[in-house]
């Protein structure tokens, strides 16, 4: 990544979440059991996807995409996070941390799209279930997954691209444990004008966009599941959308209380960030482990299995 040639700051200061060594020690041992098991946990649900065949189905093709995200959003701040727990020097570099930014909004916009799709999949599968097979293909599929990706990526670009050439002369100091492009505006000896009007339209857009899509969606699906006479089958129908709705208010609560804080560098405004960022990459495959009956059946197939070729 390029800078401006006239940037007199080469590197930033991460002031992370506490300056007590006691209580850093402490956060090291909990966000470092955090990813573990965020690793762990989306890593087996990717595996658990491939390797059992009733699973390959749209809605766990699109399940598997956002495991990955999870991954690819917490991999790319609790490692530094990590480090700086542990080290006495808590520099980032311009480049590292513009990369953070970047990979920042590539996995949180994608996510965001990639939630619509499935809410729309959910849609499809509770309000038309005789027309699913023809309505969601495998063509179609593969078009808004990695349309999801690809709208993810020129949402971080644009946004990242007129950051390149931001000069940085004042405060080196950012009051998070994390590079975020607002953190990167009050840092700069530049216009941002440019740059908050384009960080500003891209987050309503996409929020906006993917939210009206969620919302419509789900609309619908509790319109059909209210017509449904039979309590069972509301319950029944209900259940396979329930898992999904639950990731959609962590992903779209955590986000909304953590970019409408006042306060910069607060300390409600950290807490809120972890939730987003730490803790919701965490929780989403438990969400769709624990709330759902396929996926532990399919869990119970796969571990038969091992045992059995272990034993023979």
């Amino acid at each position: 990544m390029s800078l401006g040639n006239n940037s007199a700051v080469t590197e930033f200061i991460l002031l992370g979440l506490s300056a007590d060594p006691h209580i850093q020690a402490l956060l090291f041992v909990l966000f470092l059991v955090i990813y573990l098991q965020t690793l762990l946990g989306n890593l087996t649900l990717l595996l658990l996807i491939r390797a059992d065949s009733s699973l390959h189905t749209p809605m766990y093709f699109f399940l598997s995409h956002l495991a990955s995200l999870n991954l690819c959003f917490s991999s790319a701040t609790v490692p530094k996070l990590l480090e700086n727990l542990l080290s006495q020097n808590k520099t980032i570099s311009v480049q590292g941390c513009l990369a953070q930014v970047f990979f920042l909004f590539e996995s949180g916009s994608t996510e965001a799209f990639l939630l619509s799709v499935m809410a729309y999949d959910r849609y499809v599968a509770i309000c038309h279930p005789l027309l699913y097979g023809q309505k969601i293909s495998n063509k179609l599929c593969n078009g808004l997954v990695w349309g999801s990706w690809g709208l993810g990526f020129l949402d971080a670009l644009i946004n990242i691209l007129p950051a390149m050439s931001l000069d940085f002369c004042k405060d080196q100091s950012i009051p998070h444990y994390s590079c975020e492009l607002p953190s990167l505006f009050p840092l700069s000896c530049s216009d941002v004008s440019t740059n908050f009007t384009i960080l500003l339209c891209s987050s309503l857009l996409n929020g906006l966009v993917t939210c009206v899509l969620i919302v419509f969606s789900y609309t619908l699906i509790v319109s059909t599941i209210l017509s449904i006479s039979s309590s069972s089958c509301r319950s029944k129908a209900f259940s396979t959308c329930s898992s999904h709705l639950t990731a959609v208010l962590l992903f779209y609560g955590s986000a909304f209380l953590r970019y409408f804080t006042p306060t910069s560098g607060s300390p409600l405004e950290l807490v809120f960030s972890v939730l987003y960022g730490v803790v919701t990459p965490l929780v989403n495959p438990l969400i769709y482990s624990l709330k759902n009956n396929e996926v532990k059946a399919a869990v119970r197939r796969t571990l038969i299995k091992c045992l059995q070729y272990s034993g023979s």
